[in-house]
């Protein structure tokens, strides 16, 4: 029986003392171990295992941590993780206190740069190549760009710099044309044609760029990318590698589904079938409210469209891709382009729902403001995943969306305490809105089972009272509040609380406030997003804008990045779970 080869190995020098040979079984039992623990951990299991040789050949041919490597996306470094000192612990993956999801800078030497978005990879290492330049440095800089990433706008302006440069830049492109769902656009079809030899060199757009592009080669065939490697590693300047993988590799149900495969959740190892946990009589995740929503409407609503960023199966707008495939557009890994495509829509009067991750929007908040906002053009944002998400951590919470846009003039932002108001403020958007909207919602399912009721129009900027009370008034926005609900079951004096539903971020309800401050003796206001410059601070603003002085309360995210975990756990952490607020309601 073969000595097994990875239970002796904990770092790339270890790695290297190994015979060339001897890779082939190194990658298997490598692909074996991710697979023996994302089967009962959970977590990004294609990514990883479609660039099992790729990641132990070049820990093989260069020197890390000496040369820099960066990944792009993070969710492709399990094995990077795995062979640089964090195999023991590779358990711990994605839990409270254990090790990031993602390449962390603060985790590990060999993590040069922090990756849980897209596309940073080749500007990144370009800022590290030029800086070895200049301080004399003779390192290897490597970006390895995969699950479509390379169709980012950023990803090009890296490229267009790093090609007028004489920075010792590898980029690797891992070119498995899927990103969480399969890649789209005139760019994949182009890397299709090089796949197939229909591309004449000469016309290779890469190296016109400037890089010294080698490939297309097979990125499963050890040998080949070691003999690559150490070829580029004696060039300098910027250099391009076009590798071919199939991602799921090594996993026969993971390379047929690769988008259910992406991140399946728990499954058996042996047969790899997902443990598919029974979901009757459970209530419906927000996304697919919104999905489905969205489909109902457009099928009577002809000037509805519908854009999301590389996110059709995330997002639930699937549903609408696959019904009315010429008004939903998934347009890849590209916010910026999203964001602005949508405000060019609505200046033709269509009624555009464009959905991106809270997390995601964030990269396209100068064409929120500047294309969108500026031009009042009524944009609806359907931010899906805000809040806290749980194990992807800290790259991923969305947390920020409130304070982000609420200081963005003409911005309506509503957060929809249950699955019945988000689908009643869909309903409510394409109506007609004088403004762009943002509509955010949690990531997972909602707390209402019986969902699908007829359509009712809400009132903008309307709150509204959930329980009387006579000293102390709770203002919650969006989901966060039926945490409130059970919460105040078990405190003291219950008849001493109130109970509001704050959906409306702004505009806030300035009568329902003008009410509150003069009847209730104390405040609290709670929501899942950070508390600076949040809900609660728009509350605090209320106050001293029309002379108010009672105490307020301000609960929600703290002032820091909040790890990774469930978000039971996250919740604790941030005291904003049902536990710490009856604590709370009961020192108040």
């Amino acid at each position: 029986m073969a000595t097994n080869l990875l239970q002796n190995i904990n770092s790339p020098e270890e790695l290297r003392q190994v015979t060339e040979q001897q890779l082939p079984q190194l990658a298997r039992e490598l692909r074996d171990f991710i697979i023996d623990v994302v089967s009962v951990k959970e977590g990004h299991l294609g990514a990883s295992l479609g660039v099992v040789e790729l990641t132990i050949a070049l820990h093989y041919v260069f020197n890390t941590p000496e040369d820099l490597l960066v990944w792009d996306v993070g969710h492709q470094a399990y094995g990077h993780k795995i062979l640089t000192g964090r195999k023991n612990i590779f358990d711990t993956n994605r839990q409270l206190h254990g090790i990031s999801g993602f390449p962390k800078r603060a985790e590990s030497e060999y993590d040069a740069f922090g990756v849980g978005h897209s596309s940073t990879a080749i500007s990144a290492a370009l800022g590290m190549a030029i800086a070895s330049n200049l301080q004399g440095f003779d390192k290897n800089h490597i970006a390895v760009v995969g699950d479509a990433s390379i169709a980012s706008g950023m990803a090009f302006e890296g490229l267009n710099h790093a090609g007028v440069t004489d920075a010792n830049l590898l980029v690797i492109l891992n070119d498995n044309a899927i990103g969480i769902d399969p890649s789209v656009g005139a760019l994949k079809n182009y890397l299709t044609s090089v796949k197939e030899g229909k591309n004449p060199r000469q016309n290779n757009m890469i190296k016109s760029l400037n890089f010294d592009y080698s490939g297309p080669i097979d990125g499963h065939d050890i040998f080949t990318i070691i003999k690559e490697l150490k070829r580029l590693k004696e060039k300098k300047g910027p250099k391009f590698l076009h590798i071919i993988t199939t991602k799921g590799k090594g996993l026969e149900q993971a390379e047929k589904d690769q988008v259910k495969y992406h991140a399946p959740g728990k499954f058996d190892k042996l047969t790899g079938e997902i443990i598919v946990k029974s979901d009757e009589n459970l209530p419906p995740k927000f996304q697919d409210v919104f999905g489905t929503t969205l489909l109902e409407l457009a099928e009577k609503n002809q000037k509805i469209v519908g854009i999301t960023p590389a996110m059709p199966s995330g997002s639930s707008m699937k549903f609408m891709m696959d019904a009315l495939p010429n008004r939903a557009f998934d347009v890849g890994i590209a916010e910026q382009h999203a964001v602005t495509l949508a405000a060019g829509m609505a200046t033709q009067g269509m009624t555009v729902f464009c959905n991106i991750y809270s997390t995601f929007l964030q990269r396209a908040y100068d064409q929120v403001i500047h294309d969108v906002a500026l031009q009042n053009l009524p944009v609806i944002f359907c931010l899906d995943r805000a809040g806290l998400v749980g194990e992807d951590g800290a790259t991923h919470h969305g947390v920020f969306d409130l304070a982000y846009l609420r200081c963005i003039p003409n911005m309506i932002i509503f957060s929809p305490m249950n699955e019945i108001a988000l689908r009643n403020i869909l309903f409510t958007a394409q109506l007609g809105l004088p403004n762009p909207i943002a509509i955010r919602y949690p990531r997972g399912r909602g707390v209402v089972v019986n969902w699908k009721k007829d359509f009712q129009k809400i009132e903008i900027g309307q709150a509204k009272l959930l329980k009387n009370g006579t000293e102390i008034a709770i203002l919650s926005n969006g989901f966060i509040g039926n945490n409130v609900i059970p919460a105040l079951v078990d405190v003291k004096n219950p008849h001493d609380f109130a109970h509001y539903d704050f959906p409306f971020v702004k505009p806030l309800d300035a009568k329902c406030l003008h009410e509150i401050f003069s009847k209730y003796k104390k405040i609290i206001t709670l929501e899942d997003g950070t508390i600076k410059g949040g809900f609660g601070s728009s509350i605090i603003e209320f106050a001293a804008q029309h002379g108010y002085q009672i105490p307020i309360k301000t609960l929600g995210i703290p002032d820091k990045f909040i790890e990774h975990g469930t978000v039971e756990e996250l919740q604790q952490i941030c005291k904003i779970d049902i536990k710490s607020l009856t604590n709370i309601f009961n020192n108040i």
